[in-house]
């Protein structure tokens, strides 16, 4: 009985993570419609739906790993495209592109789900 409860709380942790990395690209990319019309936006733009859309592309991926090193090595590139969509929001407000309090709930979403995927690289390392 334990034994199933507890593949299906992972399962629900799977399809909920799932869901919020598609809804954070999806809102990232609502942002991007929003940025001034420039260069600069264009490669920001083009940059961060890239990395974003990565994410819940590669974490998808994951969920359908072969085997735990499968498993690490996909999240391994989830937790550098997080990483790298955190960077571009980061730079929007330092360019001062957008507005801060809308980029900084992005910002923290996207660590929020930063720290669970590297939480999950470090949990299936150690049970290898």
């Amino acid at each position: 009985m334990r034994i199933r409860f507890q593949l299906l709380r992972e399962l629900m942790d799977k399809y909920e993570l799932q869901k919020r990395t598609m809804q954070l690209a999806l809102e990232i990319i609502k942002i991007t419609k929003k940025l001034p019309i420039s260069q600069e936006s264009k490669v920001i733009t083009y940059q961060i739906i890239k990395s974003a859309t990565s994410t819940a592309a590669n974490y998808r991926a994951s969920c359908r790993a072969k085997s735990r090193k499968d498993f690490i090595a996909k999240l391994g590139i989830v937790e550098e495209e997080c990483d790298e969509t955190i960077f571009w929001l980061q730079l929007m407000i330092e360019a001062k592109l957008l507005d801060e309090t809308i980029v900084n709930k992005l910002i923290q979403e996207s660590n929020s789900l930063l720290a669970i995927f590297v939480a999950s690289i470090k949990t299936a390392s150690k049970n290898i």
